[in-house]
């Protein structure tokens, strides 16, 4: 799992973005598995990288099940047939992020953590191998964002899935990211593990301001 972080406007939705296909590089060109990304067809993208923004789309009148069926799409389309395979996906999804006892409700009616883990286990049930998180905590209260990150950091490592996401919290960053990458100005301008990152220079350097740092019992890495 890895953190994208930095001041406001430094460049890591719109890195985010540029590797979702959402945005085209201004120059030069992003591959994946030695393609460049406009050479994927949309679905066969869709199989390998799944993003979701910080800003979630509308799901009204939606069930949690019939939100997370939507992403089976990339391996069905719009016409196929939804099969035992695509239900079974589904439930798994479902099951992964613990809404499995809402997975009737109305996604409308969710709270805001239960609705980011429904739009997760849509991303899980699309089956990509990496996943792109826009600011994934956004609005949440610290025990939702504990929960979320939790999950997600999870399912990486029990599913063996890339996760990329926009993290404004340094210290949520540090506690759940395996890997931190800083931007500032649209450059990147250091890269490392937690305990690399996490030093008062560093984080000087990347946020503008003198910062000091203080252990958390409950990380050992840093």
């Amino acid at each position: 799992m890895t953190g994208l972080i930095g001041h406001n406007g430094s460049g890591k939705s719109t890195l985010l973005k540029m590797l979702g296909r959402h945005q085209p590089p201004s120059e030069g060109e992003i591959l994946l598995d030695a393609q460049p990304l406009e050479s994927w067809s949309s679905k066969a993208f869709a199989r390998k990288v799944a993003y979701l923004p910080q800003q979630l789309p509308p799901a009204e009148g939606m069930t949690v099940r019939e939100l997370v069926a939507i992403g089976r799409y990339p391996w069905h389309g719009a016409l196929g047939r939804f099969g035992a395979a695509d239900r079974e996906k589904v439930e798994e999804a479902i099951s992964l992020v613990g809404l499995k006892p809402l997975a009737h409700r109305l996604v409308d009616s969710l709270s805001g953590g239960e609705r980011q883990r429904a739009w997760i286990a849509m991303l899980v049930a699309q089956d990509s191998r990496c996943l792109l998180l826009d600011e994934p905590t956004s609005a949440l209260d610290i025990a939702h964002q504990v929960d979320v990150l939790s999950l997600v950091h999870r399912l990486s490592q029990e599913r063996g899935l890339t996760v990329i996401a926009v993290l404004h919290d340094i210290n949520m960053a540090a506690r759940y990211c395996d890997y931190l990458v800083a931007l500032r100005g649209g450059e990147m301008i250091a890269q490392g593990t937690p305990a690399e990152i996490m030093r008062g220079e560093t984080l000087e350097m990347i946020y503008g301001i003198p910062m000091g740092i203080l252990p958390h019992p409950a990380v050992l890495h840093l």
